[in-house]
C-alpha cells in the first residue's frame, strides 16, 4: 500500500490522519499502532479510530468503516491490500 498516496487522497477528501507508533504498548506487547482519521470529510458521524498490533491492519480497518459512511468512497479500492 501507498501510504503516502493514501494520506494525500485522504486529506484532499477532507480526513485528516494520523498515525502513531507507541513504545511503551509496543514493550507490553500491545496494540502498538493508532490509526485515526478526522476532519470535515467524516461529516457529522465523528472520527474514525483503530489500534491494534500492527499497522497495515489498523489501516484496513479505518478504511472499511470510512468505505461504510455516507458519501463517495469507491476509490478506497485503490488502497486496499
Amino acid at each position: 500500500m501507498d501510504i503516502e498516496a493514501l494520506m494525500t487522497r485522504l486529506a484532499r477528501a477532507g480526513v485528516t490522519t494520523l498515525v502513531k507508533a507507541d513504545d511503551e504498548r509496543m514493550a507490553e506487547q500491545g496494540e502498538t499502532w493508532t490509526v485515526l482519521l478526522s476532519g470535515v470529510g467524516l461529516g457529522d458521524q465523528g472520527g474514525i479510530r483503530a489500534e491494534l498490533a500492527d499497522l497495515g491492519s489498523g489501516l484496513t480497518e479505518v478504511l472499511e468503516r470510512l468505505a461504510a459512511r455516507p458519501g463517495d468512497w469507491s476509490w478506497l479500492g485503490e488502497f486496499r491490500a
